[in-house]
């Protein structure tokens, strides 16, 4: 079913299926009415000589320079000329069409001012499979994603790249062969089309739901190891966690009792210590933390899905034109930064719990390093390196963007977002959360292997799916295709759609 775009309804789930899975688009008939209406009362004011930031004068520093009627007409193709100035690798297509999605959703609310045959492009293009190149690096996040959006509407005018039917190619050869008429940029269509922080919006809702759907997982990564440690389960008590009152962790202590149910520490068959490290018991409340942060998160993501971002901003009903600075990306760049660190928190935790499973001082009886052959094999011993070091990554770039504005336009921008940065530091961090996790698991289920109780449903479901891709350990091998194909496991979500098809949906926190 398409993706109606109405200004008011978009979610994180409907960029995903566009963006990631090429669900089609249309534009609301009544959000069309909005945009032609309001992109009347503009060309009225255009005729009326009414002076409009980016329409009839320059930007940046230069918005005090009123142009002239043949300046107006060309002024937006020199626009997109001297904003598309990123650097880098493409940006990857779902990343772009997750863009496009957001900033024709803005113009549905019928407050930009551009043409609607600007945002009947960006459909068509989401909808046809043209995908226009976009340098990864080369936004501040404000005036929005200026750089990479203005590289997406030179499509608009016929130029650039764009990838299509799996080929690089000119965005005209690509428009040609999908059947997409080029509509060439009149007054305000120009800005109209680049000015919000819509790349960072998209990027981050992809992240958002892929890091749901990862700490899930981090949360059955931490019971596979709670069993394999011979927990005390007593922490994971709902009454415990709904006296303190944090959403997060009531639901991470619900899917962790969901997971281990069934398992003979439950029953109270084995004996256990009176009292946990940390990093066993604490789960519920680390977890927890980020998963509220995520709940934050995507509030303020899809806020901004269905914002009005521009400047300036055409009320066409009361006949008004506000200026400010909806495209700053504050908003949204604070949350990403705190959904980065967040991911890292956990993750040092995972690490943590596998430091546990390896140490025969820590590890409940377990062999040191979960080898019977200790000295002439070392086991797991070079995972947690791995581990690391993709932990002191996280670390880096767990520093915030949101406070590392530099002033720019002759200090006429003199505070900016840095949000793409955010948005791309914290996809690194996910993707090295992935790794980390992938660690726990082999782990995990190698220290089961030497247990001869009976563990929940869902562990059990659990170590089955990292069979699937990593055998047991008997004597050393070379380690770095188990991590790999396990990383590559977590990614796809395989430990999680296995436990979820035996004990049934992990809650999530919103």
């Amino acid at each position: 079913m398409p993706v109606k775009l109405d200004g008011q309804h978009l979610t994180i789930e409907d960029v995903v299926r566009v963006a990631r899975h090429g669900e089609k688009v249309e534009l609301a008939p009544e959000a069309r009415e909005r945009i032609a209406r309001c992109r009347s009362v503009l060309e009225k004011k255009i005729v009326a000589h009414e002076i409009m930031y980016g329409v009839n004068t320059g930007i940046g520093e230069f918005s005090e320079v009123v142009l002239s009627d043949e300046q107006v007409k060309q002024f937006q193709r020199y626009l997109i000329y001297n904003h598309a100035a990123g650097i880098g690798e493409p940006a990857p297509i779902e990343h772009v069409r997750a863009a496009m999605i957001s900033r024709a959703n803005v113009h549905a609310r019928g407050y930009s001012g551009c043409r609607p045959e600007i945002t009947d492009t960006f459909v068509e293009l989401l909808n046809k499979g043209v995908t226009p190149v976009v340098c990864e690096k080369g936004s501040v996040g404000a005036c929005g994603d200026l750089s990479p959006m203005s590289q997406l509407a030179l499509a608009m005018m016929g130029e650039g790249e764009s990838f299509y039917q799996g080929r690089r190619m000119p965005s005209a050869k690509a428009m040609e062969q999908a059947g997409i008429p080029v509509p060439g940029l009149q007054a305000r269509d120009g800005l109209a089309a680049i000015n919000g922080s819509n790349l960072i919006t998209g990027i981050g809702c992809l992240i958002l739901f892929d890091a749901e759907r990862w700490i899930k997982q981090a949360e059955i990564a931490a019971g596979m190891t709670l069993e394999a440690l011979l927990a005390n389960m007593k922490p994971y008590q709902s009454l415990l966690h709904e006296l303190r009152g944090f959403k997060g962790a009531m639901t991470c202590a619900a899917n962790l009792r969901r997971v281990m149910d069934g398992s003979d520490l439950v029953t109270g068959k084995l004996k256990v210590k009176v009292q946990d490290a940390y990093s066993m018991r604490s789960t519920p409340q680390v977890i927890g933390a980020l998963r509220d942060a995520m709940a934050y998160a995507r509030v303020q993501f899809e806020i901004e899905l269905n914002a009005v971002a521009d400047n300036p901003i055409f009320i066409a009903e009361e006949n008004r034109v506000l200026t400010g600075a909806n495209f700053q990306g504050s908003p949204i760049s604070l949350p990403l930064d705190m959904v980065g660190a967040g991911l890292t928190m956990v993750s040092v935790l995972s690490e943590r719990r596998l430091n546990r499973l390896l140490n025969p001082a820590l590890s409940v009886g377990l062999p040191a390093f979960l080898t019977k052959g200790a000295g002439m094999f070392s086991g797991l011993m070079l995972s947690q390196y791995t581990a690391d070091t993709m932990i002191v990554e996280q670390r880096i770039l767990s520093t915030p963007s949101c406070t590392q504005s530099i002033p720019a336009a002759a200090d006429q921008e003199d505070f900016v977002s840095m949000g793409m940065n955010a948005a791309l530091k914290t996809k690194q961090i996910l993707t090295n959360a992935y790794g980390v996790l992938a660690i726990e698991l082999i782990a995990a289920a190698q220290a089961l292997d030497f247990r001869e109780f009976a563990p929940g449903k869902g562990t059990q479901a659990a170590k089955a799916a990292v069979r699937k891709v990593v055998a047991h350990l008997e004597e050393d091998r070379p380690l770095f295709p188990d991590h790999n194909a396990m990383m590559a496991a977590v990614e796809r979500c395989e430990v999680l759609t296995a436990v979820e098809s035996e004990v049934g949906a992990l809650a999530s926190s919103w």
